[in-house]
């Protein structure tokens, strides 16, 4: 399994909104190409105005990345609404093979 890491970074006073539109974009999106198996959202205060964002999408392969992600699935799938949230985000994402995975 390889998980696909991303993070952004916006205005605390953004968060709620942004975590709602990023259900509504990149979960959305992950969730409706074949082979996705799953998603976790992660955030972070960076600071008293900063919020960060890490989204992790699991995936079976790297072929299976392909058909969300396109031929280059080191670069990151932007949105245009993404302006609106003053979103700071990576324009690359990291991939890792799930070397272990347990549940309590």
């Amino acid at each position: 399994m390889i998980a696909r890491e991303w993070k952004a970074r916006c205005p605390k006073i953004k968060k709620e909104g942004f975590i709602a539109y990023l259900y509504e974009t990149g979960v959305k999106d992950t969730s409706a190409t074949e082979g996705f198996k799953g998603a976790q959202i992660f955030g972070r205060d960076i600071d008293e105005d900063t919020f960060e964002v890490t989204l992790i999408t699991y995936w079976p392969s790297y072929d299976a990345i392909v058909a969300f992600a396109g031929e280059d699935i080191g670069v990151a799938k932007l949105y245009p609404e993404d302006d609106e949230y003053q979103l700071e985000p990576d324009t690359f994402v990291l991939h890792y093979e799930v070397i272990e995975n347990q549940w309590v």
